[in-house]
């Protein structure tokens, strides 16, 4: 990487002698190579949808990931398992968690097919090569890759500038956070290319203890003109390394109880190094001491999208892609039982047998997704229709292998203690229309098929077999009406859609059988009103699931969320938006999310170890909280911004006071008001100044101050609890950071 860093800096540098323009005022020297746009929202589409352009995204792109750029957009809430919203992030939509949300980009699938996650660790910095964002909430509009409960986002790469440029954008601040991008362009080479690249890296120490970031990324284009014809290759990927903090914090650590952390450290045999880390580290606690409990892993991806107008009416698209991901994380486990590393016998040197011991293990993950996406559109003045589609295919490998077994008299490094191999086909094939009924109302109808093969089968890291094969079909159908006239414009829409279980489903469950795809069924309604100084829009929103996988507020011993069906729950709720924007320069922009989000029945399964016995006890609850659903969320921003015009100076500046509220949540499914994360309100501030000189070079400086002021809070958290004499309920939660500064430096040419 540093080698690749090198050499696209002189690339930039030699270029600097022919640049001509530079930054956003590349805007009017700008080529849109077309990407598969067939699954994004139009103006009129009868969905709630939130667009951000590059000129929104800069301004917040501060070296956190993806969903805290995203973070003011209706209905969506983050957390940062390291405090910073850098390195392992998270994300709900509607209270749905990122397996629900579907995200592409130019159009192909960026979920991993077999968890459904998206882990934007494997992607830093995206969002510096984004010309455009959409989230789509609800089921939104027919999409290839994971269904889409919460919503979706949908990412379009950086248009490509005729001109050549090159600028760098770089910050430092508190927790030692560093962030160095470099992005170039040729501009038109000829008359028919474009090459352009960035390469950016990332770092951090966290605010939670240990919880180091070191990131590192690439991103390059090289797009074709001829005609009616564009041909556009993307490259892109990503390196990270993360010392793991996802145990969290208990909470009597939070309240600073120390005959409770006491009870706490006995009660789950820490010993005595442990017991001093906790009582000693505060709310920055993380439960890894080992100096290498590491997440690595590499991911690289490839595009290459064709787009053929054939006449006024016809336009085709397609595409190929290809993603290659492998890592490991590494971890110390002390005393572990030696039965599940070998099934022989293992000795130390003095040929006593060994029972337990010191272990050093990794766990393994090797994957290839690859497939294609297409579209087919015919637009009329009174009828738009596409038939699109895709196929892809997972293969992946997930394995464990030992380090080291201390005092062990055989090596055993590299072998392999568990093995299990998956794949996972996903055909799907959509017609969507979108027709002129009479004036000022038009008709959506988006039809889709969609079948999934999965198999997956070995010994997972419990040294539990499993064999699993299912085959789903799906069939999602969507239709709504949108009714504008002028600065008016009102929408109803229902759509049905189903979503199959992941990995973790399966494999952790007792019984494989019983887990169920879910199906969903959401209405939506909403109207807006747009001027040129105003916007003000409200959306109702009613989602009924059957057999809903809810998170039970556990995890697994990996630190993924466990889930389980529910016959009956729903969403439903009201989502606000206003921004105003004064000819002098001052604006406001704001949104909230009132919901309701419930089950119908929970049933709560207990383990009771008293007595030397074990019992399973279930407890029954009724029209009980989804968990991490907050009844209430919302942002805003107010902030000034001006441009000053000179003869051979250009100046502009930019301030916001930003606001972020979540109200309270539950840890779990039985509404217990003991297990909840409070609600909580951040603030924070931001300045931007930037000064260009005869349209040639410009330079740019800005702060942040964020949690300005200085609030404890927790984004997230589980829990479980058992019988043992009494009833034990052990939450964890995931401090974010106290008030915290940082500052950037941009340079373009």
């Amino acid at each position: 990487m540093r080698n690749l860093f090198s050499a696209c800096a002189l690339a930039c540098i030699s270029l600097c002698s022919t640049a001509q323009s530079v930054s956003d005022s590349l805007s009017a020297d700008t080529l849109d190579v077309i990407l598969i746009e067939s699954t994004r929202a139009g103006s009129n589409t009868p969905i709630a949808f939130t667009e951000l352009s590059a000129k929104d995204i800069t301004p917040l792109n501060n070296g956190q990931d993806v969903p805290y750029i995203l973070r003011l957009t209706p209905s969506l809430i983050t957390t940062s398992d390291a405090g910073t919203g850098i390195g392992y992030t998270g994300m709900w939509l509607r209270g749905s968690d990122i397996s629900r949300i579907n995200v592409t980009i130019n159009g192909v699938p960026l979920n991993d097919p077999e968890s459904q996650q998206v882990f934007w660790v494997n992607t830093p910095d995206l969002l510096s090569s984004a010309n455009n964002v959409q989230i789509q909430r609800g089921i939104g509009t027919s999409t290839n890759g994971a269904a889409a409960f919460g919503g979706s986002i949908k990412i379009d790469t950086r248009v490509m500038s005729t001109k050549p440029y090159v600028r760098t954008s770089n910050s430092f601040g508190s927790f030692n956070t560093l962030k160095n991008n470099l992005s170039f362009g040729t501009g038109m080479l000829g008359k028919h290319l474009i090459l352009e690249g960035r390469i950016s890296r990332i770092s951090s120490d966290g605010y939670i203890d240990r919880a180091t970031s070191k990131l590192q990324s690439y991103f390059g284009e090289l797009g074709y003109y001829h005609d009616r014809t564009t041909i556009k290759l993307t490259a892109f990927g990503g390196k990270e390394k993360t010392y793991q903090s996802w145990y969290g914090t208990p909470t009597s650590v939070l309240q600073n109880n120390i005959p409770a952390v006491i009870a706490y450290g006995i009660r789950n045999g820490l010993s005595i190094s442990q017991l001093n880390n906790v009582i000693n580290s505060g709310r920055t606690y993380n439960y890894y001491e080992y100096e290498n409990q590491t997440d690595n892993y590499t991911q690289n991806q490839a595009q290459l999208h064709i787009n053929h107008t054939i006449n006024a009416q016809w336009q085709v698209q397609a595409a190929l892609h290809f993603t290659h991901g492998e890592g490991y994380y590494e971890e110390f486990n002390a005393q572990d039982g030696l039965w599940r590393y070998s099934p022989d016998s293992i000795f130390d040197n003095s040929n006593n047998y060994l029972e337990t011991s010191d272990v050093i293990r990794q766990r393994w993950l090797k994957n290839n997704f690859y497939g294609s996406v297409f579209s087919l559109t015919r637009q009329t003045k009174h009828w738009q229709s596409t038939l699109g589609g895709g196929a892809n295919y997972y293969a992946g490998n997930h394995f464990g292998e030992i380090v080291s077994i201390a005092n062990s008299a055989i090596d055993l490094k590299g072998q392999h203690y568990y093995n299990g191999t998956s794949g996972k086909s996903d055909v799907n094939a959509y017609w969507k229309n979108t027709m002129v009924i009479a004036p000022h109302l038009e008709g959506y109808i988006d039809l889709q098929a969609r079948h999934i093969g999965y198999n997956t089968s070995g010994t997972d890291n419990d040294l539990r077999t499993y064999d699993i094969e299912k085959s789903l079909f799906f069939f999602n159908p969507k239709a709504g009406i949108t009714y504008t006239l002028g600065q008016h414009k009102a929408f109803a829409s229902a759509a049905h859609a189903g979503h199959e279980p992941n990995r973790n489903d399966f494999v952790d469950a007792a019984d494989a059988s019983t887990i169920k795809p879910e199906y969903m069924t959401d209405f939506e309604t909403g109207y807006q009103y747009r001027n040129d100084w105003l916007h003000a829009g409200i959306t109702g929103f009613y989602m009924q699931y059957k057999d809903q996988l809810v998170l039970t507020g556990a995890l697994n011993d990996v630190g993924a969320p466990l889930r389980l069906n529910i016959p009956n729950s729903y969403r439903r709720g009201v989502e606000v938006e206003f921004a105003v924007q004064s000819k002098l320069g001052f604006y406001a922009q704001a949104n909230a999310t009132w919901s309701a989000n419930k089950i119908e029945q929970f049933i709560e399964t207990l383990y009771d170890y008293s007595n030397d016995g074990f019992a399973i006890i279930n407890n029954i609850y009724a029209n009980t909280d989804i968990a991490f659903s907050p009844c209430i969320s919302g942002s805003a921003q107010g902030g000034y911004k001006h441009n000053w015009k000179g003869a051979k100076f250009n100046h502009s500046i930019d301030c916001a006071w930003i606001t972020k509220y979540v109200g309270q949540q539950y840890l779990d499914n039985t509404q217990n008001d003991s297990r909840i994360i409070d609600a909580y309100l951040v603030n924070d501030v931001r300045i931007g100044y930037t000064i260009s000189v005869a349209k040639r070079f410009e330079l740019g400086v800005n702060a942040w101050v964020q949690n300005v002021l200085d609030n404890y809070y927790e984004t997230n958290g589980y829990t479980y609890s058992y019988i043992s004499g009494g009833l034990t309920t052990e939450k964890f939660y995931y401090p974010q950071a106290t008030r915290n500064y940082l500052v950037g430096l941009s340079l373009a040419y």
